[in-house]
């Protein structure tokens, strides 16, 4: 029976479907892939921010005071960069203590006699004192002096042959009617820019143990006059360190100066500190000699003549995150190779004898041999989806595997030569103060003053480590401080 013309065959009707379910199969399979696109993306953001949420001081660089009050335990906190040494608490052989003693020449003695017998109760005198007393001394601080006046008379003289009267000229320093001497000035920049008073409780601290009743623009004015009086003294620390040979340290911290993020600089050893403030963090001294321990930043390897170490102390903090947070077993094994490193390295130091050939070899080859593993079993993972401009994305421990690699001579350059310290400790020290100033005063109110600060810490600092009393240095000017300085070389630290 033949077909009408508004109808279609089963065929057509068939060819039909077949076409709308392949559009459709066409379409599901664009969209599942494109979901398994999103899906990657959004796992992948979940194991950033998880990855994020368990960096703490302990497995990054992030300061312990970022950890706030959900920290986890001591053991835990610790156990990235300090193991059992086997060792009783306390300090260990060789170690010279500070144990208080008694003083041969005390400046006041006194006699205590018993008043009775103790056995018939007769009364007792100082005729019946025999053998020598039992001796027990005390201490103390005697109650802070008024200050002392020094009042400077300029006489004028008449000349007896011609009439004409001179007067004396008063002694430098000496410029106003009324004011405060070198050593309460020295005293007051001490305890603001080494203990780090705010200006406030530096007030009172003078009122309670002085009685001196000082206003926040004299002490303003005290530590501005300082900074003045120091500043080609830094300029010569900065120099010195500069135009040096041996080993050097490098770090930066960011601070807030009149409301806006600017950069804190230093340049360091162990006799010597520089710091300096900028606008820009990539500011680097230019000229620079000798050898750099640094932390792997970037700018730093653009600085030409000088040879470079790394802080392996940012390297164990972020192998405890990719073993930790990433499961990456390479990692627990890189870090415990450097750890044992820095044992031989130390105990070579101790026993002044080199690294014998045949241990620097099994360290080196062992080195390679775990990143060369780390980055084999990287390479056969999925790549990820690309960065930005196209770049192929890496995970951060394929990152840090690289970054080991490619940097292998700096990196283990600590085991060449015992001078290079394991660790940026030294800078990383340096700068500590300088943040905990801004905790307990906040931001600085003016570019001005965040430089008289560096200035004042450079040299305060380089007082430390030189021995000096650094209120007695303050006070006796640059000329004296200069002749006691002793650029002492960088020696390692473990």
């Amino acid at each position: 029976m033949a077909q009408s013309a508004g109808e279609r065959s089963p065929l057509a009707e068939s060819a039909m479907s077949l076409a709308q379910w392949r559009t459709a199969y066409t379409q599901l399979c664009a969209e599942n892939s494109q979901l398994r696109v999103q899906n990657r993306e959004l796992q992948e953001q979940v194991q950033d921010l998880q990855r994020r949420l368990g960096l703490d001081s302990s497995n990054s660089g992030k300061p312990p005071s970022s950890d706030g009050l959900a920290k986890p335990p001591a053991a835990q906190r610790t156990r990235s960069q300090r193991r059992p040494s086997g060792k009783r608490p306390g300090g260990q052989r060789g170690h010279r203590g500070t144990t208080l003693r008694q003083s041969a020449s005390p400046q006041r003695t006194v006699s205590h006699l018993p008043a009775n017998c103790a056995q018939c109760g007769a009364a007792l005198s100082a005729a019946d004192i025999v053998g020598e007393p039992q001796r027990r001394q005390v201490f103390e601080l005697p109650p802070p002096p008024p200050l002392e006046v020094t009042e400077h008379q300029a006489q004028a003289c008449r000349c007896g042959q011609c009439g004409r009267v001179t007067r004396a000229v008063f002694p430098a320093g000496v410029n106003a009617p009324a004011q405060y001497g070198e050593r309460l000035a020295a005293t007051a920049v001490y305890l603001q820019n080494t203990q780090l008073l705010p200006e406030q409780r530096l007030a009172e601290v003078f009122a309670d143990l002085f009685g001196v009743k000082l206003c926040s623009a004299s002490l303003a004015g005290m530590t501005r006059k300082a900074a003045q009086r120091w500043q080609a003294c830094t300029e010569r620390l900065r120099d010195l360190l500069v135009s040096a040979d041996g080993v050097k340290h490098l770090d930066e911290t960011g601070l807030r100066i009149n409301g806006r993020t600017q950069w804190l600089h230093v340049l360091s050893t162990a006799g010597l500190t520089f710091y300096r403030t900028s606008e820009r963090r990539g500011s680097l001294l230019a000229g620079l000699r000798g050898l750099l321990v640094h932390d792997h930043w970037a700018p730093y390897f653009t600085l030409q003549g000088v040879q470079h170490a790394l802080c392996h102390a940012h390297h164990l903090r972020e192998l405890e995150a990719v073993a930790e947070l990433d499961g990456a077993a390479w990692a627990g094994r890189l870090q415990r190779l450097l750890q044992r490193a820095n044992n031989v390295m130390h105990s070579v130091r101790q026993r002044a004898i080199p690294l014998p050939r045949s241990l620097l070899t099994r360290l080196e080859r062992r080195y390679d041999q775990v990143l060369a593993a780390a980055l084999a079993e990287y390479a056969a993972q999925p790549p990820l989806p690309s960065g930005r401009r196209g770049r192929p994305k890496r995970c951060k421990g394929h990152n840090l595997a690289l970054r080991l690699e490619r940097r292998r001579a700096e990196a283990l350059r600590f085991l060449h030569d015992a001078k290079v310290p394991f660790t940026n400790n030294q800078a990383e020290q340096d700068l500590r103060m300088m943040k905990l100033r801004m905790k307990i005063s906040g931001s600085f109110r003016s570019a001005q003053g965040a430089a008289d600060f560096a200035t004042l810490r450079s040299v305060l600092s380089t007082a430390r480590k030189q021995g000096l009393n650094r209120i007695e240095t303050l006070a006796q000017g640059p000329t004296a401080f200069w002749s006691k300085l002793v650029p002492r070389p960088t020696s390692a630290n473990p």
